[in-house]
């Protein structure tokens, strides 16, 4: 079955139009953040990149430390409701950045981060919940596509714009746009019903018996954490697909460190560029290309599939986008660098998209606000790991060798994913282009796949 165009899915979905000019807007003020949460603490700091590294773990370590949480509420209780009130405490969160002034105030810009990341675990796992309720079956690829490449466009176009008003109007400019995109996202999610977010007319959360307090209530919780575990740990595609993304982060975590001190600390005062504007150009190149690689992810994803090439498109383009990053530690020029870095993205846009809609495609809704955020969490919680080890290791190591590492490490996950496939260990279901449909169904013994995680 042929999936929706872009068009068709954007014209007869007011729903899904609303979700995704929602993200438009507070994912642009996210980047104005993003970059003048970096050039703030850069600037405050003297540019001590153990400072950065932290502020970088702080923007991943919340998210998985709460995820677990955050799918069992949107599993259970109205993801509109989570959504709407996550945008509205992001938007106060925001505001936290304003009052850093000196390095004594760092501890506001910590604080202001790993606030906005705890409530931001809450709000993807209610909106990937969400979104194949939304679409439904032939939408889900094309809107997986439109949601990223939205997502990654707003990554090259806000990491610009907010490089430019800080540099123009000041880093509190940045600031305020970030709050108030909060609030105009919360706007557009009040929009959407709440019944088309989830399966099924009862709310998840009349399981929950009236009276369960204290104990009763977190043994519940508790119970809910471990069979959205479980239901991974018995499924060994789902294990698999979380594995890869979970080994892609090892090196991935160094992508958003690469950028800032390879743009900022190497190429800009050696070719004269403003710290920012430099760190902003790998951030414009990496969006660019995967906002491209989003709108060709339906016609790549239905050509593979059709040829039964997925497993393959998975692999090959993992390996492929890693060797090009790390390519990018050998180029002389900021500009060159940034093109590798496009091409990277380009490659790795496509596969991220399948392998995403895969595993969006084969969860039940019951259990798919868990599974989806162990997955988020699991890759946040390596990635920030790893930004933190990568910023240690900037003591010994140049920018440009942590670049090729991190982009053999990002290649590592694609070679044992093919291992896996070529082993006849794991198998594709016959719709997503290759193997057998009990590849889906939950073991009652440990899966095979256990060690990739």
């Amino acid at each position: 079955m042929a999936s929706q165009t872009y068009m068709q899915l954007i014209r007869g979905n007011r729903s899904f139009r609303l979700l995704l000019a929602g993200q438009v807007v507070s994912e642009l003020g996210n980047w104005f953040n993003f970059v003048a949460g970096l050039g703030l603490v850069r600037a405050v700091s003297g540019g001590d990149p153990q400072v950065t590294a932290w502020v970088l773990m702080l923007r991943l370590a919340p998210f998985a430390l709460f995820a677990p949480l955050a799918g069992v509420c949107v599993d259970r209780w109205s993801r509109r409701t989570v959504m709407l009130v996550t945008d509205v405490a992001r938007a106060i969160a925001a505001c936290g950045f304003l009052l850093v002034r000196g390095p004594e105030d760092l501890w506001l810009a910590y604080v202001s981060t790993f606030a906005t990341t705890l409530l931001t675990a809450f709000f993807e796992a209610a909106k990937n919940a969400a979104v194949p309720n939304i679409v439904g079956e032939r939408g889900l690829l094309a809107g997986n596509a439109l949601m990223f490449s939205s997502r990654f466009l707003l990554l090259s176009l806000g990491a610009a714009l907010g490089g430019w008003a800080s540099a123009r109007f000041g880093y509190e400019a940045a600031f305020v746009i970030n709050a108030l995109s909060f609030l105009v996202s919360a706007f557009s999610i009040w929009l959407i019903p709440a019944g088309e977010m989830r399966e099924g007319e009862t709310p998840a959360v009349e399981k929950v018996a009236i009276g369960s307090q204290g104990r009763g209530v977190l043994a519940r919780v508790w119970a809910d954490i471990r069979e959205g575990w479980t239901y991974i740990w018995r499924t060994p595609l789902v294990a698999a697909l979380i594995g890869v993304n979970m080994l892609w982060a090892m090196g991935g975590g160094a992508i958003y460190l690469v950028y800032d001190q390879l743009g900022a600390q190497v190429f800009a005062p050696r070719e004269g560029w403003q710290p920012d504007a430099a760190a902003a150009a790998f951030y414009f190149a990496s969006g660019i290309g995967l906002f491209i690689s989003m709108m060709l992810a339906r016609r790549a994803g239905d050509f593979f599939a059709a040829r039964r090439w997925t497993a393959l498109l998975i692999g090959c383009g993992l390996i492929a986008h890693g060797i090009v990053f790390a390519l990018a530690g050998l180029m002389p020029t900021l500009l060159l660098a940034a093109l590798v870095v496009f091409v990277s993205r380009l490659i790795v846009g496509v596969e991220f998209a399948v392998q995403d809609t895969l595993l969006m495609s084969v969860l039940p809704d019951r259990v798919r606000g868990r599974v989806m955020i162990t997955d988020r969490a699991g890759e946040m919680v390596v990635m920030g790991v790893g930004s933190a080890l990568f910023g240690w290791s900037l003591n010994w190591i140049t920018p440009h060798q942590l670049t090729i590492i991190s982009g053999l490490l990002a290649a590592s996950p694609g070679v044992v994913w093919l291992l896996l496939v070529w082993s006849g260990k794991l198998s594709l279901p016959p719709e997503a282009g290759n193997g057998s449909p009990d590849a889906l169904a939950p073991l009652e013994e440990e899966p095979r796949l256990a060690s990739v995680g």
